[in-house]
């Protein structure tokens, strides 16, 4: 009995040792549960009041609302956006609202879900859409073929300002534009717009191309220039048009300056300037190109510096061109500028040249004498202007050719003594 009363002491004193360990372990899988089941029956809400505005040229707004519907939890709730027109695009914000570069003439349409930021295990809601139609106008009658250029130029006027860029744009008239149509010009960089001023036009007198001598752009950007054309018509409604440029892409920079070279023995130096430009010297990269004459090949070397040492034949004359670019260590890889003019460098080479001209300076005399000595003996210039002078007859020849004939026959005979009697009295008619 005593041994049994033990036994239950003790295991009462091991459940009291236990209570709290299992309290919390019962504790923490009614929380877990509770966690749990929440996750299985909670349901995303698609957001409301998706709308887009076109606020400027080639941008747009996008705005939406959370459902207000949407049941609260500790879960953080997100955005999954996908635009589905002109171009398919997609991405995740927390924001409930975002600005937009694109081109409009096609229209826009977008699409936006609630999504669960942190826990994928639950599911997306539904999809919510919004477009913005494109804008009204007759088929083929906007342009086509649009093209931007920048350039940028010193400005001395003004010390806030040091360079000005410039904006040249063309384009080619819609097929089906009727004859009356005229086109107009507009940029956007940033929040400037600016309508163009000075247009070029066709034999129609239609603007084909644009000229803006100073804008508010900024070559060393990195944001998009809009460019929007519309037009009008009496005949038609004139389509729209707009198109994005990168500024890396459309700014022709400015060929190097002050190229200047040097021949010292075999060594051929050759400096240069950067362009003008709003870039540091070390955002250029430069091609050289180097023509030898004698030898009729180019050498073209590829320099990060303004300098270029090399050695060379000093016996040929070099002919020296040099081009630039922005280096990708400053913008995105852009077009080359125009080569330099080029420089001379090396022999002179006007004594050869002189050379060839002397010859060919004799060569077109003596030619000249050869064709006018064919026309003289074909016309008898010569006999004309120089005639040969008569010597006296031989009377022993006379006599030889009588004697000679007087044995064929007396016919003959009669003959040649005619002859002779006739050239006697001539001669006695010339002494006499």
């Amino acid at each position: 009995m005593v041994i049994r009363n033990e036994r239950i002491n003790r295991r009462r004193q091991i459940v009291i040792i236990m209570a709290p360990e299992l309290l919390i372990l019962l504790g923490a899988a009614v929380i877990l549960q509770a966690d749990l089941l929440p996750d299985k029956k909670f349901l995303l809400l698609p957001p409301v009041n998706f709308t887009i505005k076109a606020v400027n040229l080639a941008q747009v707004l996008l705005r939406w609302e959370p459902n207000p519907d949407q049941e609260q939890s500790n879960i953080q709730l997100g955005y999954h956006v996908k635009i589905n027109a002109p171009q398919e695009e997609d991405y995740e914000t927390r924001n409930t609202e975002r600005n937009l570069i694109t081109i409009l003439h096609k229209g826009f349409s977008a699409s936006v879900r609630t999504v669960p930021w942190n826990d994928h295990s639950l599911q997306a809601s539904s999809w919510v859409s919004a477009e913005l139609k494109a804008p009204t106008g007759s088929p083929g009658t906007e342009i086509v073929n649009l093209t931007c250029t920048t350039n940028t130029k010193a400005d001395n006027y003004t010390h806030l300002r040091p360079y000005q860029v410039s904006l040249h744009c063309t384009w080619l008239v819609g097929k089906d534009a009727p004859d009356d149509t005229q086109y107009f010009l507009y940029y956007r960089y940033r929040s400037w717009i600016e309508e163009c001023q000075e247009y070029s036009k066709d034999v129609l007198q239609r603007n084909v191309a644009c000229w803006f001598p100073r804008t508010f752009i900024n070559s060393k950007g990195r944001d998009y220039l809009a460019v929007y054309v519309n037009g009008s018509s009496k005949e038609a409604a004139i389509k729209p048009f707009d198109q994005l440029f990168a500024l890396h892409a459309i700014d022709r920079v400015n060929s190097p300056a002050n190229v200047t070279a040097e021949i010292k023995g075999t060594c051929l130096s050759i400096h240069w300037e950067k362009p003008v430009s709003a870039f540091p010297s070390h955002c250029f990269d430069y091609e050289v190109k180097i023509y030898n004459a004698k030898k009729g090949y180019f050498q073209t070397e590829k320099m990060t510096t303004n300098t270029l040492i090399t050695i060379i034949d000093d016996v040929s004359k070099y002919y020296i061109q040099v081009r630039a670019a922005v280096s990708p260590v400053c913008r995105a890889t852009g077009l080359w500028s125009e080569w330099s003019r080029p420089i001379y460098v090396g022999k002179d080479d006007q004594k050869p040249w002189t050379e060839w001209f002397l010859i060919a300076v004799m060569m077109t005399i003596c030619f000249i004498l050869l064709i006018f000595s064919l026309i003289c003996r074909i016309c008898h210039v010569w006999t004309k202007l120089f005639p040969p002078v008569p010597g006296p007859k031989s009377n022993i020849n006379d006599f030889f050719v009588i004697i000679n004939n007087e044995k064929t026959g007396s016919s003959e005979t009669e003959v040649i003594s005619y002859v002779e009697e006739a050239g006697f009295e001539t001669l006695e008619d010339s002494v006499f």
